[in-house]
């Protein structure tokens, strides 16, 4: 029987609140699995990790990830982006359909779950909506969920048709699969490559309008609103798009959304230097965008955060105007959190931990977010005051396009367990 005791941990568990926030606590892990949680805990039988006042809390479950493979594994691969994973604290990652071949096959779906049995993290494989995201043809969603796909999206590329996406909502819900959205009208965009606005018009680059964003949001909402099919909206990023949300869940319309880290710290002001690090999709938007979505986690609008991590080579950044947009973020998603949410006293650390963990797991259907006997030991523990600098250069996936390099971070992950398995540790 394989054990590990780690002793002397706070526990943070959004699912379990008598346990949560207890200081001076253990967890017994036997053959993988999580035991025993409390305090005055012993096995002298046990491997014993001295946690040292460390938080310990379920992985972070990131719904929304580009591992590049197959295809442009000189950019990331399933092994090296679930590396960047395990450094991060993150233990399940869903991993977005964009590569190239497309996923959009049962053969596809096996390759990528064959390759990450290896891996430091789970992945979750995120089936096309349609066929090599051409907006056309719709795939077989039952079979690709019999193979393992676990939601359905054609992110990179919005389903181009109203009629489109109604047809893709009914089959999701038929199947049960959740269909994650792209939301950006594309007759609004007109080549923009940054947020339209003061710093856009001063650079004299075609900006992107927050309307973009905003009346595609709309679309799924109404679609959502007279089918009864949820929608779960990806990357959200105005402040037009929270109030969408918000008014549609209190209607009680089934729909959801996530942010990422870069919306609720950072804005279009870093865009300046013209350095295409700080280019994304949506793009960096402005301070009021930014309390926006800040608020829409206070109030429960936004469902949860993911990174939307998306590597790409410094010689893909090279060129500010021609270069794809993405930034890399699993490694500073927590540390990210805590600086500009915790600290802030926007939230507790208990409602981060809730939004990077439980939530996800529970909108995609698959196990985490909890340290409750007998779940997966997939853990990880981590010093919300450390004060760290964030050095590209020290990243453990291949990318180094990361829009929080340079900055100081409080919060550092020391160790990952996986399994119970030990993937990761700060040294």
């Amino acid at each position: 029987m394989d054990k590990l005791f780690i002793r002397g941990a706070v526990i943070v568990d959004p699912l379990n609140e008598a346990a949560s926030s207890l200081p001076d606590s253990d967890i017994l892990v036997v053959d993988g699995r999580v035991e025993e949680v409390g305090r005055d805990l012993s096995d002298i039988d046990a491997e014993i990790l001295e946690a040292d006042g460390l938080c310990c809390a379920p992985g972070l479950v990131d719904m929304h990830v580009h591992l590049r493979d197959p295809g442009q594994t000189d950019k990331e691969d399933i092994l090296s982006g679930c590396r960047a994973a395990a450094a991060g604290g993150v233990t399940s990652l869903a991993c977005m359909p964009n590569t190239q071949p497309v996923c959009d096959s049962p053969d596809i779906i096996s390759y990528i779950l064959k390759k990450a049995q290896a891996a430091d993290a789970r992945v979750y494989p995120v089936a096309a909506v349609t066929h090599s995201l051409g907006g056309e043809r719709m795939t077989d969603f039952a079979a690709l969920k019999s193979a393992g796909a676990v939601a359905v999206s054609d992110d990179g590329r919005p389903v181009p048709t109203a009629g489109g996406m109604l047809d893709a909502m009914r089959l999701a819900a038929e199947t049960g699969l959740p269909i994650l959205s792209h939301c950006e009208e594309m007759s609004l965009t007109r080549g923009g490559i940054i947020n339209e606005g003061e710093v856009s018009h001063t650079l004299g680059i075609p900006g992107i309008h927050p309307a973009a964003e905003e009346a595609a949001t709309a679309r799924e909402i109404a679609l959502a609103a007279a089918t009864g099919c949820p929608v779960h909206i990806c990357h959200v990023s105005t402040k037009g798009s929270v109030e969408l949300l918000r008014d549609a869940r209190r209607r009680g319309v089934p729909v959801t959304g996530e942010t990422a880290p870069h919306y609720f710290s950072l804005t279009d002001d870093l865009l300046k230097g013209r350095d295409a690090d700080y280019r994304m999709n949506p793009p960096l938007r402005t301070p009021v965008d930014v309390r926006a979505v800040i608020e829409g986690l206070c109030d429960g609008t936004l469902s949860a955060i993911a990174t939307d991590h998306a590597p790409h080579t410094p010689e893909d950044k090279a060129d500010f105007l021609k270069a794809p947009n993405g930034s890399v973020g699993m490694e500073t998603s927590l540390a990210a959190g805590i600086t500009f949410l915790v600290r802030e006293g926007h939230l507790s650390l208990n409602r981060l931990i809730q939004l990077m963990s439980a939530e996800p797991a529970r909108l995609l259907g698959i196990p985490g977010g909890t340290l409750r006997k007998g779940v997966a030991a997939d853990l990880v523990l981590f010093d919300p005051n450390e004060r760290w600098t964030v050095d590209e250069k020290r990243l453990h996936g291949k990318s180094q396009n990361c829009p929080f390099k340079g900055m100081i971070l409080y919060g550092r992950v020391k160790y990952t367990l996986l399994g119970g398995r030990l993937v990761y540790t700060d040294q």
